[in-house]
């Protein structure tokens, strides 16, 4: 029975080092390309590399609690693969892909927003599971904990920054607008900053599984979810870093401004109240 246990606890585990793995090639693959010599084929690889991160990251959590798996040691696993995955590796491609020359006002401001974007991606990790202990002895807690999370998702994060350093240097944009280096630096200088706030504030993003949408037949499943997947998939063929950008860009500017209404409003509103920030007596974790 426990050589059993142990087999059925491993996959959820393989799963996570793979993401790990993912992670890690990203790093070692635009590291060792030489300065200035980053492509967009090479974006749209290591991109590629780190969504396939993010779906196996999704996978083994679900996995672990369908084969109700879940460990300590498994938790504390997928932490450590997500502060590489999501937190160092999208720091190194911004880095790497912009080539500063070192010793620069540039070269500073954008090494130290990397770092600050890192060490906030760690802090959202431990506090994440500070709060998921807690949750496990607070049904209340724990219903919230399922709903939405405290500060944005280092998987979303990641996914925000990769897709700017990605647009930043896509056709679509260049043939439009001509983007100097300085302009990119200061963009993704301010997003970094902006993106590392938002991972160890107190504001609320949804948990996609809480979605609910309510249809009035069959039909109208199969029309929408036939149009939505030709609109993606077209999107993502043609126009990946548009697509990526947007939808990345999206969740996070859409959930901060629920936030934002939620608070000025101060009503008890049923659809709203999901997004309200958490309460200093919820956050005091020592």
């Amino acid at each position: 029975m426990d050589r059993m246990k142990k087999k059925v606890n491993l996959l959820p585990n393989v799963i996570t080092a793979f993401a790990l793995c993912c992670g890690l090639f990203a790093i070692f693959k635009i590291s060792s390309i030489g300065a200035g010599e980053v492509t967009r084929d090479v974006l749209n690889l290591t991109t590629g590399i780190l969504l396939l991160a993010a779906f196996a990251d999704l996978l083994d959590g679900a996995v672990a609690r369908v084969m109700k798996a879940e460990s300590e040691f498994g938790g504390l696993f997928d932490s450590m693969a997500d502060a590489v995955t999501f937190g160092v590796a999208p720091a190194v491609i911004v880095l790497k892909t912009l080539s500063i020359v070192p010793g620069t006002e540039l070269s500073y401001l954008l090494t130290a927003a990397a770092m600050i974007y890192a060490v906030c991606g760690v802090l959202r990790l431990v506090r994440f599971n500070l709060l998921s202990q807690r949750s496990a002895e607070d049904q209340v807690l724990a219903e919230a904990h399922k709903k939405h999370f405290t500060g944005l998702p280092i998987p979303a994060a990641a996914a925000a920054i990769i897709s700017s350093n990605l647009f930043l240097m896509s056709e679509e944009l260049n043939s439009v607008f001509s983007i100097s280096l300085r302009t990119r630096v200061w963009v993704l200088f301010s997003q970094l900053i902006i993106i590392g706030y938002f991972m160890i504030s107190r504001w609320k993003f949804p948990s996609l599984k809480t979605l609910n949408i309510r249809v009035a037949s069959f039909q109208q499943v199969f029309v929408i979810v036939l149009f939505t997947v030709f609109v993606i998939f077209y999107g993502l063929i043609q126009h990946f870093s548009i697509v990526f950008v947007s939808g990345s860009w999206g969740y996070v500017i859409i959930a901060w401004i629920l936030s934002i209404i939620r608070k000025i409003s101060g009503k008890k509103s049923k659809t709203l109240e999901d997004f309200e920030p958490d309460p200093d007596d919820l956050e005091n974790i020592e």
